[in-house]
């Protein structure tokens, strides 16, 4: 919303930044107008963090932050420039003005509209103090939380009796549809009276950014329905938009806390009360897009806290799966796994204590890790097929990423951990007459990447086996690693290492049937004009070829398909490293020109 010209100047010269900057951070006074304190934005020892009310603006001669009272207070509270201008026109008695008369109505039907949450909220606060909270207080004792703590987050009790509320609301001088608007009652549909969406119900209250109660989550005391359950979204609340505890937490982020994301309100307010200022959770939902972007704002690299047992594993990989697509350089996330059968309540409430929690987020794994682990459970890693199928998940997962930058170092990444995990290196060994031939000589499977002018080099390889089956044995994690897009190459690659496997389960490859199938001289389902062109171009791809050839001719098409990946890839470096010179990208920029330095060397190469 526009603010007429002169509010802002009005606004500045009825605050002295002092005061603005006092109310948040403890200020000491070196001269006359000016103020010192280490700076609440990022960790010192001896401060270095100037306030001065003469000249009008805060200045950090550590990490250079600086600005007037409207920037401290975007900066610290981490709120937009316009709700940053409307705190601190509350602070200096200011109304702030409105553009239009449709505006001014919205804004005091909205200011209504928290009003009657708030009022919501002091009625719930006082059940609980009351005869009919004794239920709620047990549960809320049992649960370890004194009175203090109750205090402090506000919780409540909804009464069994639906209109109790209601009758609380109209008596402050609310009305039915802003009763209604806000989430607190639902009318029949017969049309007969109001009654409260919250019964029998410990409450915890939720904030906005700026701290005002706006919905609320209530957990059920006893009797049917579910468990949790939260407002509605309405004018003043969208649930996939923020986080239980926020308000609490930007302040805490701001002075350097850790920033730390659970599944619940109880394991939130159990972190508080260990230490753990920076604590907060979505809503009911998984993590969604918004909430993610919300953490950034608190803090670049925040940990998100899951259940060490199956289900928490699977809430992890989804908000994985929420956040990688907008990962952008230095924002990231880390994932903490607890313990078999804790979580952040139950573990601080144990004998670790806090001790325990903090060695659980020292423990917090980085996103990439966690991705890499998840897909090592999606496929069987005993076969060459299941390494391939490992290799190819990670990058496609890796390539969701939209930054290039962050994307390129993901992939490098990724391709590093499965060198490392899986290195696959060939037997040498000399081969004399009448002994096994040795396995053709090229590059790793797990480096082979496709481009489009590899379809129909691959379909010589498979012709070729075609006329050699022989040689699909000792190729055979050569020709499983390729990651095939054309779907019928791989339904012949499919059949080929199928009726392989099948011989070595059964009778071995000296059975009859196999030894019948294998050495059938036609190219089994290839178009026979495609056969004959490719026959004529590779005489080592006729069934009449000598083994030896065919074995040579093998490693020549697949070294050139591996170039070919090999120079793309380092082309595609070479685009990131315009904008990103990071190290190891780099590095792997070099590996890549000294391996095709080395191929192109070779009596294989182009």
């Amino acid at each position: 919303m526009p603010i007429p010209p002169g509010f802002l100047e009005e606004l500045r010269s009825r605050l002295q930044v002092s005061d603005v900057v006092g109310k948040r951070v403890p200020l000491q006074r070196s001269t006359k107008g000016e103020f010192k304190a280490c700076c609440p934005f990022h960790k010192e020892k001896t401060p270095s963090f100037t306030v001065s009310d003469q000249k009008g603006f805060f200045h950090c001669f550590g990490c250079g932050a600086t600005g007037d009272a409207i920037a401290f207070v975007m900066q610290h509270d981490r709120l937009p420039f316009m709700e940053a201008v409307e705190v601190l026109a509350s602070q200096a008695g200011l109304e702030l003005p409105k553009a239009a008369p449709e505006d001014r109505a919205r804004f005091e039907r909205q200011k209504t509209l928290y009003d009657v949450v708030e009022s919501a909220c002091a009625l719930f606060e006082a059940e609980l103090r009351g005869p009919g909270g004794r239920t709620a207080r047990d549960y809320l004792k049992g649960r370890g939380l004194d009175g203090d703590t109750i205090s402090r987050f506000r919780l409540g009790f909804a009464p069994t009796d639906g209109g109790k509320l209601i009758k609380h609301l109209r008596g402050q001088g609310f009305q039915d549809p802003m009763i209604e608007e806000v989430g607190l009652a639902r009318r029949p549909d017969d049309g007969r009276d109001l009654y409260s969406f919250f019964r029998n119900r410990v409450m915890f209250p939720v904030a906005d950014r700026r701290g005002r109660t706006v919905a609320f989550g209530g957990r059920i005391m006893e009797g049917d329905g579910p468990k949790y359950i939260n407002s509605p979204d309405n004018p003043l609340f969208h649930k996939g938009g923020l986080l239980y505890g926020m308000s609490r937490a930007r302040q805490a982020a701001s002075q350097g806390q850790t920033v730390i994301v659970a599944e619940g309100y109880m394991d939130v307010i159990a972190l508080v009360r260990a230490g753990f200022e920076a604590a907060v959770a979505p809503l009911g939902t998984a993590l969604t897009e918004e909430q993610i972007v919300e953490l950034w704002k608190m803090a670049p690299v925040p940990v998100l806290c899951f259940d060490g047992d199956e289900a928490g594993r699977r809430a992890a990989w989804r908000a994985m799966d929420r956040i990688l697509p907008q990962l952008k350089p230095d924002h990231s996330a880390r994932i903490a796994f607890l313990p078999q059968g804790e979580d952040p309540d139950s573990l601080i409430r144990g004998s670790g204590g806090g001790a325990a929690m903090q060695a659980v987020l020292e423990s917090a794994l980085p996103l990439v890790r966690v991705l890499f682990d998840r897909q090592t459970t999606m496929h069987r890693l005993e076969t060459p097929e299941g390494r391939a199928g490992l290799r190819a998940g990670v990058e496609a997962q890796a390539r969701r990423i939209a930054d290039p930058a962050v994307q390129g170092q993901y992939v490098a990444e990724l391709r590093a951990r499965f060198e490392e995990a899986y290195p696959w290196r060939p037997k040498r060994q000399e081969w004399r007459p009448g002994g096994k031939p040795p396995a053709p000589a090229g590059p790793k499977p797990s480096q082979i990447g496709l481009g489009s002018d590899d379809h129909l080099a691959i379909t010589e390889l498979l012709v070729l086996l075609e006329g050699h089956p022989d040689l699909i044995e000792e190729v055979a994690e050569y020709l499983a690693a390729i990651p095939i897009p054309d779907p019928v190459l791989e339904s012949h690659r499919h059949r080929m290492l199928s009726r392989l496997t099948e011989s070595a389960e059964s009778a071995g490859l000296d059975s009859q049937p196999i030894r019948s199938y294998l050495t059938v001289p036609e190219a089994e389902g290839f178009p026979p004009a495609l056969v004959d062109r490719i026959r004529r171009k590779w005489p080592f791809t006729r069934p009449e070829a000598p083994l030896e050839q065919a074995r040579a001719g093998w490693t020549l098409i697949w070294t050139r398909i591996h170039l070919r990946a090999l120079r793309r890839e380092r082309a595609q470096i070479a685009e990131i490293l315009v904008r990103d010179k990071a190290e190891a990208l780099l590095e792997r920029w070099r590996l890549l020109g000294r391996e095709i330095a080395q191929l192109e060397a070779s009596p294989n190469g182009p």
